[in-house]
Order: C-alpha cells, then structure tokens, then sequence
C-alpha cells in the first residue's frame, strides 16, 4: 500500500506562515467568503491553540523537573556550568550589539524625524495602546527576585509564573531526591508511589502536548493572517532603519553565533545543528513564545539531536529563563538607536547602565508575552528619557515589534538548544577524564 510521507513539522509550519501572510495581505480586517470568515476569528481560533500549549508547559516544566530529580543525576556542578554557558551567550550578545550600535549609529538616521514618522504612521500608532511592565517588575534585581518567592505553593500555577513554578520544582526535587538517598523510618512506599506518579504524569503531559502540536500549522496559519491583516507590511518601509538594525543584531547572533559555537564547542555540525532543530525554531518564530516550544524544543534534542535527557531538561526547563539573549539583546540595541535619534550621546559607561537595566528587566519579565516591548520603557527610563517622549516612541516601534518579537523568541530557543548541546559536550569530556581517556 503506497503511503504518502508526512511533511515535517518545520515545512508544515512555514506553509501555515505563507497562507497566513497571503491571508493578511488581501483580505486585511475585511470579512471574505460571503462574508463568512475573517482573519480576525481566525487569528482567535489559532490563539486558543497557542494558549493550550502554553497552559501544558507549566506542568510540563514543573513534572519534568521533578522527574529528572529522580531518574537523572543533577548537582550543582551541572547548575554551575548552565550559568557559565549563558553568562558566556549574554556577553557576546552584548558585545555584538554595542558593536553594531557604535560602529553604524544608526539612530541617527532617525534625528529630527520621529515626529514625521509618527505623523506617517498616525492611524496605526493611535490603534496601538501604551504597554507596561507588569506590577513589581523593576530595575531593583532583589525586587524582581522577590517577586518569584510565591505566598502559597498553588500561586505559581494559578498566575503562570514559570520562574516561581521552577524554584518550587527544584525545591521539590531536591527534597524528594534526598528522602529516596535517606529513608525515613518506617515505610518508604509513599515516597515511591509519589515518584511514579510523577513520572506518569509527565508522560500523560508529552503526550496531550504531542496531539496539541498536530494543530500548530493550522493554529499558525490564523494568527498570521489576522497579525498582518491588521498591522499590514507598508510599515516596513517607513521602519526600515530601526527594522533592519534590530534583525541584524538578533540573527547575527542566532544565525552565525550559536552554530558556531555548536560546531566548535559541542561538535555538532551546523547542518544537523539547523536541520535537526528546525521544527523548534519554527515554532518558535511563529507562536512568538520560547516558553509555548519547550515541549517541541525538549523533542528536537532527545530524539532528533541525540542529546541526553538530563542536559536537554536542565538547559530547556530549569535554564530556559536564563536564556533570554533575544530580549536582552533587543533592550539594549533599542535603547541605544532611541537615545541616538534624539541626539543623546552615550558613553561606554552609560552604555554599559543600559546593558545592566536590559539584563535586569530581562529576568523580571521572563514568560510574558510580548516581553521586550512592554520592559524597553524601563530601560529607556535610565538614560533620562522624558516619559512624554516615551510615550511617543513605543507606539511607534509597537509597528513592527510584531515581527522583531518573533525573532527573538527564535534567538532564546535556539539558545535553549546550544546550552543543552554545550552541557552535554562537557558531559562527555568529564566521562572521558574520570575513565582514563582524555581528548
């Protein structure tokens, strides 16, 4: 019987980009077959998957976790390497962005121009509100890390907030280790039934979350065309400047940067590192949310890349909100184009204040949508911007963030993978030590 191959995910998904976008471009907000349709519901029915898959992965980082606290060998050597590699990722994001932002200036081209461009853009800057951070997100980093230590063991997962659910699961998980490493007295079975059940409903989660991904394609497809459908492409070119300089930092840095590093460091060829990934980044650019691909992500480097279940796991759950080089990237290049176009002259140091705000801000918004716009007018807030004027300038870049925002969420999946790629590397080489073999 012939059988027709399935198309992989990744083309699936990029065909569901390309419909969408065709979508968007011709019919806009208007309603077309007869008037039945409108990119707008489609765009609603394609949030409804993309929240699902978001609302899984809470759980799914939480189980998965605490399941590799009791099948894996974590420690605090491999905690320490995880904050190394991403220390490492962030500064050479960093020095990539400054790079770029020193050498061109390209803010300048916007000098004395803002208020034409916002004259140009009126209509689409008047539709879109002002966002701002969420309460207690600051530039105070031991305020921000407050905000994580939860009031009640339920608060994380009832506000979705990762960061807390994460530092409850290792708590968790390191009790639960050290309870099965030294038994009570008495009888152990409850400890035991606990940790099958744990490893049951991780399984029950992969597998709701593998009948969730069957319908990203499609769910893509209606977000696509109701995103451009309302935000149209004719903003691209009066946005070009600041367009092309924030895309720049972000795929130098994910397109030439981290293969790199994977065929160096982790000797992973750049062919199989993209190819192999690819479902992952797709998914990633396209539901504009690392944390809604962790399940994809987890998938690409345990059975595509061969990458062991303990470094996919802690890079992928516990590392994913370290990871966050596309935000951060993002703040600090567009604080800097901002404070360019209205003539402010940075110094290295004040240059080095913005980095520390992005980094700062960064973590404090890690899992929100839409994060690095709705953090930039903190950032901003540090070189002295006057609020009018920030009120002016994110409508304006608001335009387009749609599309930046995409990227970066394919810079901190695609930094997910290096990470776990990285840790698994120096796995091999601290095996090879202990057995008498060094490379």
């Amino acid at each position: 019987m012939l059988t027709i191959p399935r198309l992989p995910l990744y083309l699936q998904v990029v065909f569901g980009v390309a419909i969408g976008s065709v979508l968007g471009v011709f019919f806009g907000t208007e309603p077309y077959l007869w008037g039945l349709l409108k990119n707008e519901t489609l765009g609603q029915l394609g949030m409804l998957v993309i929240r699902l898959l978001k609302t899984l992965a809470t759980p799914l980082i939480f189980l998965a976790i605490l399941d590799a606290f009791i099948h894996c060998d974590i420690s605090f050597r491999h905690g320490g390497r995880l904050l190394a590699i991403c220390g490492f990722n962030l500064l050479v994001a960093m020095l990539i962005g400054l790079t770029i932002m020193n050498v061109f200036t390209p803010g300048e081209s916007w000098s004395g121009h803002i208020q034409d461009l916002s004259a140009h853009l009126q209509s689409e800057v008047a539709k879109t509100p002002i966002k701002t951070a969420p309460e207690g997100v600051t530039l105070n980093p031991l305020k921000n890390i407050a905000g994580y230590i939860p009031e009640n063991i339920l608060e994380p997962f009832v506000k979705n907030n990762v960061i807390s659910v994460i530092l409850l699961a290792l708590f968790m998980g390191s009790a639960l280790r050290y309870i099965k490493q030294h038994p009570f007295v008495g009888d152990n079975t409850g400890i035991d039934l606990l940790a099958k059940l744990i490893t049951a409903g991780y399984h029950l989660i992969m597998q709701m979350l593998a009948w969730v991904i069957l319908a990203i394609p499609v769910a893509i497809t209606g977000v696509v065309a109701q995103v451009v459908g309302k935000s149209g492409l004719n903003v691209f070119m009066l946005l070009g400047i600041f367009l092309v300089t924030m895309l720049a930092g972000l795929l130098i840095h994910s397109l030439i940067y981290y293969p790199c590093m994977a065929r160096w460091f982790g000797k992973m060829p750049i062919k199989h590192f993209l190819g192999q990934g690819m479902d992952a980044i797709v998914t990633g650019f396209s539901t504009n949310s690392s944390l809604a691909t962790v399940p994809v992500t987890l998938r690409c480097l345990t059975e595509k890349m061969g990458i062991s279940e303990r470094s996919a796991r802690l890079s992928a759950l516990i590392g994913t909100n370290l990871n966050n080089d596309g935000i951060i990237l993002y703040e600090a290049m567009a604080a800097i184009f901002l404070a360019q176009a209205i003539g402010f002259n940075l110094d290295i140091p004040q240059q080095l204040l913005i980095v520390a705000a992005s980094v700062m801000v960064g973590v404090g918004v890690s899992g929100i949508p839409e994060a690095g716009l709705i953090a930039l007018p903190l950032v901003l807030s540090t070189i002295g911007l006057s609020e009018q004027l920030i009120v002016m300038i994110i409508p304006l870049i608001a335009t387009v963030d749609w599309i930046i925002a995409r990227c970066r969420s394919v810079v901190n999946v695609m930094s997910d993978m290096l990470v776990a790629i990285l840790l698994d590397r120096f796995e091999e080489k601290t095996e090879d030590f202990k057995c008498g073999h060094p490379k």
